[in-house]
């Protein structure tokens, strides 16, 4: 499956942005799809993943009860809806996808996004 992320920008603090993750392949409906973002001189940092039903999600602490993690298999799309943004998630944003594993273990997944900054400025 290959993946492309989109919908980054610059934005003020408290705005809102929604990340897309586009994927190609009939069985994108069978991966789980992860968001992990990185800014400058920090690790790759998951931030919300889901299953490939869309069942189940999961968070970072850090973005909880501000990002949403959901998806469209009809589409074959990810999205990463992130409200009340703050200077602290700065950052690129990847997705990724992977058909036998599902978690927060970036170096797990097998297929990855380019990227999409996101700014956010006080």
């Amino acid at each position: 499956v290959q993946l492309q992320a989109s919908g980054g920008g610059l934005v003020q603090a408290g705005d809102s942005l929604r990340l897309s993750c586009a994927a190609s392949g009939r069985t994108f409906s069978m991966y789980a799809v992860d968001w992990f973002r990185q800014a400058p001189g920090k690790e790759r940092e998951f931030v919300a993943g889901t299953s490939w039903t869309g069942g189940w999600t999961d968070y970072a602490d850090s973005v909880k009860g501000r990002f949403t993690i959901s998806r469209d298999n009809a589409k074959n799309t990810v999205y990463l809806q992130m409200n009340s943004l703050k200077v602290e998630d700065t950052a690129a944003y990847y997705c990724a996808a992977d058909r036998s594993y599902a978690g927060r273990d970036y170096t797990k997944f097998r297929a990855w996004g380019q990227g999409t900054q996101v700014t956010v400025s006080s």
